[in-house]
């Protein structure tokens, strides 16, 4: 049974949720970009936790029997970027989040709030 990108969204933020990620922000890029149907961002406060957050999405996705199409950024934790196929995760280091800003750059589209 292939995974939703919706049930893919669910499994990215609950992973990043509970590895503490700070500000958690789920963008639905449908009819906006082709790149992906959803964005998850989100930030670590140390290199250590980046890495952490990104492990266990890469863990529930592949329990869940989906495949990580690229992670980028693993080794310097600054900004570890995985492409879900329909969803990419950037797990930031908070010093990059805030000055890359990627939110601001994908204003048109509308925030996912958490059910």
């Amino acid at each position: 049974m292939a995974v939703t990108s919706k049930e893919l969204l669910n499994i990215a933020v609950e992973a990043v949720d509970d590895k503490k990620a700070m500000n958690i922000v789920a963008l639905d890029l449908q009819g906006v970009s082709l790149i992906a149907d959803y964005f998850v961002i989100c930030h670590g406060n140390s290199d250590t936790q980046v890495q952490s957050i990104a492990t266990e999405i890469r863990k529930r996705v592949q329990e869940a029997g989906a495949v990580i199409k690229g992670i980028e950024g693993m080794n310097s934790a600054r900004w570890v970027l995985m492409d879900l196929g329909d969803v990419v995760v950037h797990v930031f280091h908070r010093d990059e989040r805030e000055f890359y800003n990627i939110e601001r750059l994908w204003s048109d589209a509308k925030i996912v709030e958490r059910v």
